[in-house]
């Protein structure tokens, strides 16, 4: 009947709207812990490189810009030769691949003891999901380590992790760069050894 499946059309919606993935403009938490000396950090001018290690090319100059862009918001200034700089920042990025999931399609209709077309009854409580598709989740992690460049002391490291549904709104690599590096420095320096959830 028509008032079955309008019932179950409203139900689909509101589940949906509930969801927590990154689909529909939200997007997913990041989780951020930071390690520090407990002692004052001064703003002041730092230079920046990317870890050895680390990955290199475009994206990873996002994240590079993005923390730079932080930390200058913060007072420090973004200096280009290291010799001069009071702090180095070491900058770390990884985006990983976690797997498939089957998102849930958008349209879902009921079908339970009503008749469609012809008078044809369909029972057992049934239902059909239109347009669900497979999508990729992925994990996108920056880490950033501080150095006092005199002495070259590490005094304040940190790490930010999310994930999402590739091709989801917000998941594009500018968004997440300025999403993790915002959510890094949050509060700054932080508690030291407590992860925390940014949303």
């Amino acid at each position: 009947m028509k008032t079955r499946a309008l019932l179950a059309l409203t139900l689909s919606a509101a589940a949906l709207a509930g969801c927590s993935t990154t689909m529909g403009g939200r997007t997913a938490p990041v989780d951020v812990t930071r390690y520090h000396l407990s002692q004052p950090i001064p703003a002041g001018t730092l230079a920046l490189q990317p870890a050895p290690s680390g990955a290199s090319g475009p994206e990873a100059q996002l994240y590079m810009d993005a923390v730079a862009e932080t930390l200058r918001g913060m007072g420090f200034s973004p200096v280009e030769n290291a010799a001069t700089a009071d702090y180095l920042a070491t900058v770390d990025f990884r985006r990983t691949d976690r797997g498939q999931v089957r998102t849930r399609p958008p349209v879902t209709i009921g079908l339970g003891g009503g008749s469609f077309g012809g008078n044809v009854g369909v029972g057992g409580g049934a239902s059909v999901g239109i347009g669900s598709k497979t999508r990729t989740v992925y994990a996108s992690e920056l880490a950033v380590q501080l150095r006092r460049r005199g002495d070259d002391t590490v005094i304040w490291e940190g790490k930010a992790t999310t994930e999402a549904l590739g091709a989801a709104d917000g998941t594009q690599p500018t968004d997440t760069a300025t999403r993790l590096a915002n959510a890094l420095f949050k509060g700054f320096p932080g508690q030291s050894g407590i992860t925390i959830t940014v949303k």
